[in-house]
């Protein structure tokens, strides 16, 4: 069984007396330990549908089911225990607290789960050191380089151990040296912690790096070119 379902998901708004469908009866699976890329042009829907497996959107219709939770059937507050426990994010600009140090910004995750004092200080230590960051612990953003910043971000992430990690145009706006770094941490995620990715990008190089590319176009799925209402994303 498939860590992620997505079956024949539509997402509307309404603006006016417009109605606007960044998501067209879309449905994909992606299989535990994959590492898939969404593609595709701005207003395509990639992060309409990032968001909608995050738990952080609602769907208009249609399932979404992660590791055999239906999430668009829980309530909002039970939403948010699931997404708190499951869902690893990383942002484009990076999201830190600024008055927090990086162990603090790490840590504030953890905050939400049922965890002692030193459980937590065991997860952040081997989520900064996984990725690098051990002498920075005690730094401050501000103290910190863009790339160091989305390591933190990165860090973040993984601190919870969630089932699924999404990534939201992570080298967005870093240089090409520090999203070459970006990528292959997130590449070392995947391959040696066996974390489930789900990275939005515009980048076609950054797209490459995972195991999976998949495109969407006018909020629909794209396959060899053809527009298609299935993808079925898995692991070589």
């Amino acid at each position: 069984m498939p860590l992620v379902t997505v079956s024949n998901v539509t997402k509307e708004y309404t603006s006016g007396e417009e109605t606007i469908r960044p998501l067209d009866g879309v449905s994909l699976s992606i299989e535990e330990g994959d590492y898939a890329s969404l593609m595709g042009a701005s207003g395509s829907g990639k992060s309409t549908l990032l968001n909608l497996i995050a738990g952080i959107d609602r769907v208009t219709s249609g399932e979404i089911f992660v590791a055999g939770t239906d999430i668009t059937k829980l309530s909002r507050g039970k939403l948010a225990d699931w997404r708190a426990a499951n869902i690893g994010y990383v942002f484009q600009t990076h999201n830190l607290i600024p008055v927090l140090t990086a162990y603090e910004n790490v840590e504030l995750p953890l905050l939400l789960l049922p965890l002692s004092a030193a459980e937590r200080r065991k997860r952040v230590e081997i989520a900064l050191e996984a990725v690098d960051l051990t002498s920075r612990a005690s730094h401050y953003p501000r103290q910190m380089s863009g790339g160091q910043e989305q390591r933190v971000g990165i860090a973040r992430a993984i601190v919870s151990n969630p089932t699924v990690i999404v990534a939201d145009e992570p080298t967005g706006s870093l240089d090409d040296e520090t999203t070459e770094q970006i990528l292959q941490l997130l590449t070392r995620v995947n391959s040696e912690l066996g974390m489930t990715l789900l990275m939005v990008t515009h980048d076609a190089d950054a797209g490459a790096r995972a195991k999976r590319q998949i495109r969407l176009e006018r909020g629909r799925l794209v396959e060899n070119g053809k527009v298609t209402s299935t993808a079925n994303l898995r692991t070589a």
